[in-house]
């Protein structure tokens, strides 16, 4: 069994080590500072899934969003799975709770993020289109790949 749960302070320690399992394949390691930063002081929706694991709830994955300046565009952040459960439907789970808080906010009209060459096949099947790619822009050998989603003008 599986919940979707807003962060608490007390899941820091629990993302820090989701970020040090991806290290260096999806995070280049000069990010986990601005990470911790960020956990530390952000003010914007950030979820957690914890997963019951031979009787204990663990988290197995974190990521969040945000309202750019004018209320009309979100951005996805800092979304990650434990390393060793890729491929089980956590990163869908996590992306489409993230999606769905976003859609109830009517001003919304488009979705930025940013990943690497690593991920970006994966958000392509949400419907993100590469808008710009930056070679070694997360770091070495990782490419930035800024995407966006278009979200629909009448949604439900």
């Amino acid at each position: 069994m599986q919940t979707v749960r807003p962060y608490l302070a007390s899941d820091r320690d629990a993302c820090l080590a989701l970020f040090d399992g991806n290290t260096p394949r999806f995070f280049d390691p000069s990010e986990r500072v601005r990470f911790a930063a960020w956990l530390d002081a952000s003010a914007h929706p950030y979820f957690v899934i914890e997963r019951v694991i031979d009787g204990d709830a663990r988290i197995v994955a974190c990521g969040g969003h945000a309202l750019e300046a004018d209320g009309t565009v979100a951005s996805l952040s800092w979304g990650m799975v434990a390393q060793h459960l890729h491929g089980q439907g956590l990163g869908h789970a996590l992306t489409q709770a993230r999606l769905d808080a976003i859609g109830a906010m009517p001003q919304v009209s488009s979705v930025n993020m940013n990943t690497s060459q690593h991920t970006q096949q994966f958000y392509a099947r949400f419907g993100f289109v590469p808008v710009k790619v930056t070679p070694d822009g997360i770091g070495p050998g990782l490419d930035q790949w800024d995407m966006v989603l278009q979200l629909p003008a009448e949604r439900a």
